[in-house]
């Protein structure tokens, strides 16, 4: 959402044997922890997972050219919502959901048993029973994926004070929207967010879709206390992405990141829009690569157009022309996030469309459509 243990703390075992008069031997072990490892103890406090488990490598699900839509929790929890979003699904050329276990807030939107999510409280249960959603899901051949928001994380930074990013005024630093987050080089929080996506495959999920994995941006920039020290911002991102892919190869689900649209079209090898995002950094460690590319987000001027999201298909080819290049005999595909609300302009049946099309030309690995109300029609899919 655990790191090689082998990287932070190491146990050593000293085995102490005592003879007693009755010729007895008591057995015991002490365990010292260096501060170079975690500890066992740490590990179990985050996985919930004591170590001594042994379990068979499942096979992960069938590729198939995923056309998703994005569900909250909430949405994903009312019957009668997920009812009418099975019927659209039925009726197109949809196959796909993907439902938010953790938001923005930070809060894990199931029933967790992770110790330390206990512990902290993060809780807000708007799921519901997590596996028969999924189980009523796959009964309609609907692939499954979960949406794991991981450094805007307010909560854990409440929380966990030590793990935020901080102000150079004091205290945590935040957002515009007054949103604090968590430092993205913490290995503790790398940890925390591990053990969610392993918990949530474990429930049945095809796939994690991880989001907000950058260093932030939409604030006082200025005020932010960097701790990534002699790496760039994308190489502490990158060593990320490493921990999640090794932390996650054996599981069976695949893996993908949500990235900002303009990463498709980098401006140079260094360039990371000073939040840490390369896609030259992601394809080998994720299964997908999300670029959001949504036509209203793209400046005025864009493409020479005064509005890019009244042009929805030269926006998205532009984009994927551009960055098709990144993903040439790797291991990541391509798979972005369309527009579907009505901001720059209104985004009617056509408009999807042509997002889609643009997209099929360069990708057959499938695309997601983002309204944040969960408001979707038919329109701009095919017929089933």
């Amino acid at each position: 959402m655990i790191k090689d243990l082998k990287n932070i703390f190491s146990w050593k075992m000293t085995v102490f044997i005592f003879a007693g008069a009755a010729a007895c031997g008591v057995l015991f072990y002490h365990w010292t922890a260096t501060n170079q490892d975690f500890s066992e103890a740490f590990s179990a406090e985050i996985s919930g997972w004591n170590g001594t488990e042994q379990k068979e490598i499942a096979p992960k699900p069938v590729k198939r050219a995923v056309k998703g839509i994005y569900l909250t929790a909430y949405s994903a929890g009312t019957a009668k919502k997920l009812n009418e979003i099975i019927d659209l699904i039925g009726r197109t050329e949809l196959n796909a959901v993907v439902i938010d276990i953790k938001d923005y807030s930070g809060k894990i939107l199931y029933d967790s048993d992770i110790k330390i999510v206990n512990d902290l409280s993060a809780e807000s249960n708007q799921l519901g029973d997590v596996k028969k959603i999924i189980e009523k899901l796959h009964e309609h051949d609907i692939y499954v994926v979960a949406r794991q928001t991981v450094f805007q994380d307010p909560l854990l930074a409440r929380k966990k004070p030590e793990w935020a990013i901080k102000s150079k005024n004091g205290g945590l630093w935040r957002d515009y929207k007054g949103l604090s987050w968590v430092d993205p080089t913490r290995e503790e929080v790398w940890d925390y967010n591990l053990a969610i996506a392993k918990e949530a495959i474990a429930f049945g999920f095809d796939e994690i879709n991880f989001d907000y994995m950058r260093f932030p941006s939409d604030g006082n920039m200025s005020a932010v206390v960097y701790t990534h020290k002699e790496n760039t911002r994308y190489e502490a991102m990158r060593k990320f992405y490493e921990f999640l892919s090794e932390g996650l190869k054996d599981e069976p689900a695949w893996i993908s990141v949500d990235m900002f649209g303009l990463v498709m079209e980098a401006k140079g090898e260094s360039w990371d829009m000073n939040i840490g995002q390369r896609v030259v950094d992601a394809v080998d460690n994720f299964d997908y690569i999300c670029p959001m590319m949504y036509p209203s987000h793209y400046p005025s001027g864009h493409l020479g157009f005064f509005n890019p999201a009244e042009h929805p298909s030269a926006v998205i080819e532009n984009g994927m022309k551009m960055g098709i290049k990144f993903f040439e005999g790797k291991r990541a595909e391509v798979r972005p996030w369309l527009q579907a609300f009505n901001i720059g302009a209104v985004y009617d049946g056509a408009k999807i469309r042509a997002e889609i099309d643009a997209t099929e030309k360069y990708s057959d690995a499938g695309w997601f459509l983002w309204n944040a109300s969960n408001r979707y029609t038919s329109a701009g899919l095919k017929a089933e």
